[in-house]
């Protein structure tokens, strides 16, 4: 299995440069000779590079698949997000947990007061980096669509599945979330 970041679609190896030159810049052969990147005009997007894999990587890669292992198998993740702020209302802040809950459809169960709010859900990503990186974005990109308040992140766990159901049999760690939905504290 070939490794992509997320949002890559280039190929490997490929350029992304077009073969003919621009007649206003004089082409991207001359831009490099220059130093100066290409001047595009006003809505014109940048065309993407990709660079070819190293021996390195392709060394890993391959020694990865004959170790039989899957190579970048999405995993499971438990997320705790914390956010505080100034005082809303809880009706308002109930509303707007409520609706995230709908968007958000992997959304386990929220605890609210006036000033703050925890978020529990399973998040599934490739590795911890990925599956923080999203938790970190939720509340800010679901701001405006649920109508949460302007409170900010002020914690973050995530722990993978294995060590969430470790801590449960353990009896410490965050309790099962049961029941599901939006409560307050």
């Amino acid at each position: 299995m070939r490794r992509v970041r997320p949002g890559v679609a280039a190929a490997r190896g490929s350029t992304g440069e077009s073969a003919s030159a621009s007649p206003r810049t004089g082409g991207p052969a001359s831009a490099r000779a220059t130093g100066q990147a290409p001047s595009r005009a006003p809505g014109e997007e940048r065309a993407l590079t990709s660079v070819a894999a190293g021996e390195r990587y392709l060394a890993q890669e391959g020694a990865e698949s004959k170790a039989g292992q899957p190579v970048d198998v999405p995993r499971l993740w438990h997320v705790t997000l914390s956010v505080s702020g100034g005082e809303a209302p809880l009706p308002e802040v109930r509303r707007a947990l409520e609706q995230l809950a709908h968007d958000h459809p992997f959304l386990l169960t929220s605890r609210y007061a006036g000033d703050h709010a925890e978020i529990r859900y399973w998040e599934e990503a490739r590795d911890l980096h990925d599956a923080a990186a999203v938790a970190l974005r939720l509340w800010g990109e679901h701001r405006q669509t649920a109508g949460l308040p302007p409170w900010e992140i002020v914690g973050l766990e995530v722990i993978d599945r294995q060590t969430y159901h470790q801590r449960i049999a353990e009896g410490y760690g965050p309790a099962p979330a049961t029941p599901v939905g939006v409560h307050p504290y």
